[in-house]
């Protein structure tokens, strides 16, 4: 399988995109991957496989590489003598945040006819969105945590009682995250959340809280990962995220009974099913009293949560034979040319 990794982007999640890229590097020993880059300016380049590292991002020598078009068919390196396609098989969608989770890349993939793994438009724009989130989970029978929504004009009052967890309606890797103890703490908290987002969700912090992490796809069926247990942690702080996002060693399966298991991956399958397909996506659930209740959802998870499943590059393969098309549509002009007919213009 050839296979270009998309990565990058414009957001304020570009430098953990990489280090997902670079571990697919890792992970993925059996296929050949094309690595293309999108700069903070937008701009794509093709990167060396042999040579990418973190460094040559950070010291802005990725800009020597040959710098791709984006068009019909694929990316396309430009020179005197015309186009050359980049040739692969099917691209992956590695840029967390926007641009990537947003739906931006997917919709200009789907324009292009580009095969490619990620959540389709419809998928990334109610995934990205906290609050979006919290509507689909609804409109699907999955219960959520409980929560407050917040504007930037908005008064800056709450009804539900400390301590609480501020979260940036459209960020991940817990930036601009803050737990607010007391009332005295909120207008802080919400300082900095507002420093990289105009909407916010405020939700009860838990203390102690169960949680899960679930992992899947769905290709000619059903491929779901382990249940993980998270480390605990009071919650995982940028630094840490972005440590989590280099994993490619596997982890165990969390210590829970069956039927609690079952719960979760029927939640997830709600979630998934048929929205999410041609994505890989891991879902994170918190258990309350024995209720399941979806916390997030990470539509393009840090290094694809490939340290979740038995053998990820094989369902990787599986998935890219398994992509939704998007419906064909003939456009023959009969409309145009009935009226034509109709004034005796035919």
């Amino acid at each position: 399988m050839k296979l270009a990794i998309v990565f990058g982007g414009s957001s304020y999640e570009h430098e953990i995109s990489i280090v997902s890229a670079i571990t697919m590097k890792k992970v993925l020993k059996k296929s050949e991957l094309i690595y293309i880059f999108v700069s903070s300016d937008r701009k794509f380049y093709l990167i060396d496989t042999e040579k990418i590292n973190a460094k040559l991002f950070s010291s802005g020598d990725y800009k020597k590489a040959k710098q791709l078009t984006l068009k019909s068919g694929g990316f396309f390196m430009d020179g005197m003598f015309g186009s050359k396609a980049v040739d692969f098989d099917v691209a992956l969608n590695l840029i967390h945040g926007r641009d990537g989770e947003d739906g931006k890349i997917a919709s200009l993939m789907e324009f292009y006819g580009i095969p490619f793994i990620s959540p389709r438009l419809e998928a990334s724009a109610l995934s990205y969105n906290k609050l979006y989130t919290k509507f689909l989970a609804e409109s699907l029978g999955v219960k959520t945590v409980a929560y407050e929504y917040l504007s930037k004009n908005d008064e800056r009052k709450i009804s539900m009682d400390f301590p609480v967890i501020i979260k940036p309606v459209r960020l991940g890797s817990s930036i601009g995250v803050s737990i607010v103890r007391d009332a005295s703490e909120l207008d802080y908290a919400l300082d900095v959340a507002f420093e990289f987002d105009s909407d916010v969700i405020v939700e009860p912090f838990i203390e102690g809280v169960k949680e899960y992490n679930q992992a899947g796809t769905y290709t000619d069926g059903w491929e779901l990962s382990i249940v993980e247990e998270p480390q605990k942690e009071v919650f995982l702080d940028f630094e840490k995220k972005y440590m989590d996002f280099s994993r490619d060693s596997k982890v165990l399966a969390a210590d829970i009974t069956d039927a609690m298991k079952a719960k979760i991956q029927e939640s997830f399958k709600k979630i998934y099913d048929p929205l999410f397909k041609g994505s890989i996506i891991r879902c994170d659930f918190f258990v309350v009293n024995g209720e399941v209740l979806l916390n997030e959802i990470n539509p393009i998870p840090g290094s694809m949560a490939n340290y979740l499943f038995e053998d990820f590059e094989a369902m990787l393969q599986r998935l890219s034979s398994n992509l939704p098309k998007e419906q064909d549509i003939a456009v023959n002009y009969d409309y145009i040319h009935s009226i034509q007919s109709a004034k005796g213009k035919a």
